[in-house]
């Protein structure tokens, strides 16, 4: 026996009930077309995902309600498993959603404040709301704050027969949890399991969710089509990749990855078992014969290698932060450098080389490669180009501070000087033309604080924030081989990828002159940012203690920076901003020795 599914593996906009509606009403009638049983949508389909502080305005959530009830009343034979956000009503739930008392009465705290709301999966069919299911586990780690909004589910396991197939419903977590909802749901009869998402991208992701559901179907018994939103929201990429694996472990289809994909697959199901919850039925008794026209992806498509999928991820986010937020283009700042090269390499296949206007800003002590380089690659590229030098501005600023300061400004100050005057240009074009600037630093940098607030660091959204330095060459070398495979010209000149990075503010200046090496630096990061590895745990796995207290002292007092920095793409289970909330005022200092770990004081 098999149940034919579609899965709408679509790319919603938060706050766009009514386009959202229209995406789920044209998939809908795909699968019914197609002569599905079931069409799977993901989590909080209607509101897009995550909606956040929109959930405290009930007129979003009365219109999200509304929505939901059109979408119901557009269902007939095919049944759909639709995400939303339900309003419970205020004794349901328990303390978690009860009025303020006593000093709180009528004040206007959170707990007077406070939404109670779940989120919610509705089963459609027929024209009506047949039922709904609450979210049971709410993450609040991470990039998640569901607790922040949502009451959880905690009622008894529901089936649904669909086409004869007892099938349950479960959202996002709940599939993560051994023992937990889905376990339940195979235990009271359920031989398919739909998981609806709203799962973020990190690198590696795919890999870990196929073999969570392999372990999930082995616990249940059941089959799980696991279906997954796509696309980029603020600096979260959902990659889509869904997968429909059968009670046996093997993996039935899958999803393309970082594109809406819509998928009709005939799934075996495992055989019936006397059901122990109650059952809605949603199979009438008039429903016509299906046709027998094979469903859609018979080929699971082979998923992208390591770096390639990187790529795909900052495509996407940048696509999608740029096309939702309105912006007709990019201006970006061409050094010549690897990190510039890169995000213009983005952007163009983000949102068209007609769309992306690259500026190199020389100064007396750029090279003049830099500024060859970048015209290069943007003759490569396609991308508008111009140059605009800043050295008469820097002159002039020059003596503007030199009577500010009564002394020539030297150092560090003259070198923030060339840095801001660049984002000052940048920002201007920005102001007359309304094209958004792409900031071009990258992980390393951002760790370690190796950037000037309100210059390099100016602008509206950072493409390879989560990025580390690495990498960045990692991802250029694919691009261009990607590139040559396709039979096209390299976009990245070879020049850039051999010169040793530089950010040209004074005569042979490179990075390696106040950073470590970065191949040196960024295996350290990855250990302490990204896998919270203490500093004396690190010295412990072999790393240089020297190396590890200069990079953490870097790393945690550079926090300021970090909370003023652009929005931007994440490719990683900890990137600055959502996942990573440290105190800027931090007075902690991690040991790397024996001795003992003592607040620092002064400087």
């Amino acid at each position: 026996m098999s149940l034919r599914v579609a899965i709408a593996q679509l790319d919603m906009v938060v706050g766009d009930i009514g386009g959202n509606v229209d995406r789920i009403l044209g998939s809908l009638r795909r699968a019914e077309a197609a002569g599905a049983q079931l069409c799977v949508f993901p989590e909080l389909a209607i509101t897009g995902y995550p909606p956040e502080d929109l959930l405290l305005q009930a007129g979003f959530v009365a219109d999200n309600e509304a929505a939901l009830a059109e979408v119901a009343a557009s269902t007939g034979d095919c049944a759909a498993v639709v995400g939303y956000v339900q309003q419970l009503p205020r004794a349901a739930g328990g303390s978690v959603g009860e009025e303020a008392t006593g000093a709180e009465a009528g004040a206007d705290t959170w707990a007077s404040r406070r939404p109670h709301l779940a989120n919610a999966a509705a089963v459609c069919a027929g024209g009506r709301v047949a039922g709904v299911y609450h979210k049971h586990l709410l993450p609040n780690y991470s990039v998640f704050d569901e607790q922040r909004w949502f009451t959880p589910g905690d009622g008894p396991p529901l089936l649904y027969r669909v086409g004869g197939v007892l099938t349950g419903v479960s959202i996002c977590e709940d599939v993560w949890a051994s023992r937990g909802p889905v376990a339940r749901l195979g235990a009271a009869g359920a031989q398919v399991v739909v998981n609806i998402n709203a799962s973020p991208y990190s690198r590696g992701r795919r890999a870990e969710r196929l073999a969570m559901l392999a372990a999930r179907v082995r616990e249940a018994g059941t089959a799980i089509v696991y279906v997954n939103l796509v696309g980029g929201q603020d600096e979260l990429v959902f990659d889509g990749a869904s997968l429909v694996v059968a009670a046996d472990g093997a993996l039935v289809c899958a999803g393309a990855q970082f594109e809406e994909d819509f998928v009709v697959v005939d799934l075996p199901v495992p055989r019936a078992q006397e059901p122990s919850a109650r059952v809605v039925d949603l199979t009438g008794p008039k429903a016509p014969a299906r046709p027998k026209a094979p469903a859609t992806r018979s080929v699971t498509p082979e998923p992208l290698d390591p770096v390639a999928e990187v790529y795909a991820a900052l495509v996407l986010g940048t696509r999608d932060y740029l096309g939702k937020n309105g912006f007709g283009g990019a201006v970006v700042g061409l050094s010549g450098g690897i990190d510039s090269s890169l995000v213009a390499v983005v952007a163009t296949d983000a949102i068209g080389a007609e769309h992306v206007h690259g500026v190199a800003m020389p100064s007396r002590y750029s090279s003049e490669g830099s500024v060859s380089d970048a015209r290069v690659l943007a003759e490569r590229l396609g991308v508008h180009f111009r140059v605009v030098p800043i050295d008469q501005a820097h002159r002039c600023m020059d003596a503007v501070l030199e009577s500010a300061l009564d002394a020539p400004p030297v150092g560090i100050t003259d070198e923030n000087l060339q840095s801001r005057l660049r984002g000052l240009i940048l920002m201007g074009i920005s102001n007359a033309t309304g094209w958004i600037v792409l900031t071009t630093g990258n992980k390393s940098e951002t760790a370690t604080g190796y950037s000037t607030l309100y210059g390099d660091s100016a602008g509206g959204f950072a493409v390879i924030k989560d990025v580390l330095k690495t990498l960045v060459y990692d991802l250029c070398r694919y691009r261009n081989a990607r590139a040559v495979a396709e039979g096209a010209v390299e976009p990245v000149p070879p020049s850039v990828l051999v010169k040793p990075p530089s950010a040209e503010l004074r005569p042979g200046q490179r990075d390696d002159e106040s950073l470590p090496r970065y191949e040196l630096l960024d295996p350290v990061l990855e250990a302490y940012v990204e896998r919270d590895r203490a500093a004396a745990d690190l010295v412990a796995d072999g790393f240089d203690p020297d190396l590890v207290e200069r990079v953490v002292r870097l790393v945690d007092s550079a926090e300021y920076k970090r909370r003023q920095a652009a929005p931007g793409v994440r490719i990683t289970n900890k990137a600055f901003g959502r996942d990573r909330r440290m105190p800027i005022t931090n007075a902690y200092r991690p040991r790397t020795k024996d001795a003992p770990a003592r607040a620092a004081h002064g400087g």
